[in-house]
């Protein structure tokens, strides 16, 4: 895609933006539309244009849409007029492509619907995406090259696997952080003041997963490799079998996904 623009500009357009600025993509080849005057001013601070109304003068190839799931049918019934012809990237949670295209009044819309997630704000997100059949070769290859730029891309094949990845990759910062919590208070009840408890734990979990991301090991081996039985790692790992940690993780996840389905399903 040559041009686009941003339907919202939020956190997420913010990010996924500025990663188009960074891999090269011109700030005249993008716009965005929003009515927050703190959202205009940040978009301003990237160098694009951010307005309250669509712009006449700007001939976008593709539509991203970037608002918050609730709004999403007002927003479609004010600017679907003007998706004709153009690809339809949506980023909302719980929004389908029946939704986008029925509130848009484009029942044959190209419809890209993905879940990135937060740490696409440091180039390092995950982004799930689901295209409609209706998408030529140049719109997936589009649509990959837009969400490469904050991150990973995993292609699905059916737009339900959207409802699981916003399960795990989509929810998954949340768990890490909850994750991070628990042991920063671990690390305090230990004696560590707040200051070094957040040191350790930030610190431990960046070398683990950049270790993991760069090993081609599976992620049992991993763990295998610093649990000696009758170790440190070992006893630590015990008692949380023993919580059911790991049951417990896999339970949120499922959990996730269940709420994901009742929000596409308007409940």
């Amino acid at each position: 895609m040559n041009r686009i623009i941003f339907l919202g500009a939020g956190n997420m357009a913010y990010a996924i933006l500025g990663g188009l600025l960074k891999s090269g993509v011109d700030a005249a080849d993008c716009r965005a539309i929003d009515p927050s005057a703190q959202a205009q001013t940040n978009m301003q601070n990237l160098g694009i244009q951010c307005s309250e109304l669509w712009p006449d003068d700007f001939d976008a190839d593709a539509v991203v849409l970037a608002v918050k799931p609730q709004l999403m049918k007002d927003v479609l019934n004010t600017h679907g007029g003007e998706f004709e012809g153009r690809l339809v990237i949506s980023i909302a949670a719980g929004v389908s492509v029946d939704q986008i295209r029925q509130w848009s009044g484009q029942p044959d819309a190209r419809v890209v619907r993905c879940m990135p997630n937060t740490p696409a704000l440091v180039g390092q997100g995950l982004s799930g995406l689901y295209l409609t059949d209706n998408c030529s070769t140049a719109d997936r290859s589009s649509a990959v090259r837009l969400f490469e730029t904050c991150g990973q891309v995993l292609v699905l094949n059916q737009e339900e696997q959207i409802n699981a990845i916003t399960a795990i990759s989509g929810s998954g910062p949340g768990y890490v952080f909850y994750w991070m919590e628990a042991l920063a208070q671990a690390a305090r009840d230990l004696g560590f003041d707040d200051a070094s408890a957040d040191l350790l734990v930030r610190q431990t979990l960046l070398g683990s997963a950049t270790l993991a991301s760069q090993s081609t090991e599976a992620l049992s081996t991993l763990r295998e490799r610093v649990t000696s039985k009758g170790g440190t790692t070992f006893a630590g790992l015990e008692a949380m079998r023993a919580a059911q940690v790991g049951p417990g993780i896999v339970q949120g996840a499922q959990a996730a996904m269940a709420r994901a389905i009742e929000l596409q399903n308007g409940s």
